[in-house]
């Protein structure tokens, strides 16, 4: 008896995981804030007052440091950033380029950012580097702009 009702429960499950993968394109900023794994760039995004530009605004290639990439940020600098909005937009929108660059169009050279400093992108076969940052998740669509998820924070230089 309990299989039938682990089969109906597990066609369930499976019928609205395919449901949340089919789901329509968002703005740059609900993509961000859809990705568990970009919950800190989220709440920096919302802290350094970017939601509404990204959100409305682009379009935008954003490169998105992952939980883990801001975990490997010394904390000192982390709470530097916390205490100086300037500072912080200035670092988040160092990782934004202006226009819609998907993986498969990145070229070798420098991109420059919303912040004005330029960034070195480059690929390699189906790799693609930002800085000393790897895509590890390329071309998440959003109605203004694309998200990739990179495996560290980029940090600009100093003016």
């Amino acid at each position: 008896m309990s299989t039938p009702r682990f089969l109906v429960l597990a066609a369930a499950v499976a019928a609205l995981a395919g449901c949340a993968t089919s789901s329509t394109p968002v703005s740059v900023t609900d993509t961000i804030a859809g990705q568990s794994q970009l919950s800190t760039l989220n709440g920096l995004v919302t802290k350094a007052g970017l939601g509404d530009t990204l959100k409305s605004g682009g379009p935008y290639t954003v490169f998105a440091p992952t939980n883990e990439a801001f975990a490997k940020v010394p904390a000192k600098t982390m709470d530097a950033l916390a205490h100086d909005p300037a500072k912080l937009k200035a670092v988040l929108a160092y990782h934004v380029v202006p226009g819609k660059v998907m993986a498969a169009d990145v070229k070798n050279g420098n991109a420059k950012t919303v912040n004005g400093a330029n960034v070195a992108l480059s690929k390699a076969g189906e790799f693609v580097t930002v800085e000393d940052a790897m895509v590890q998740t390329a071309d998440i669509s959003a109605t203004n702009g694309v998200v990739h998820i990179v495996d560290a924070v980029l940090i600009p230089p100093a003016k």
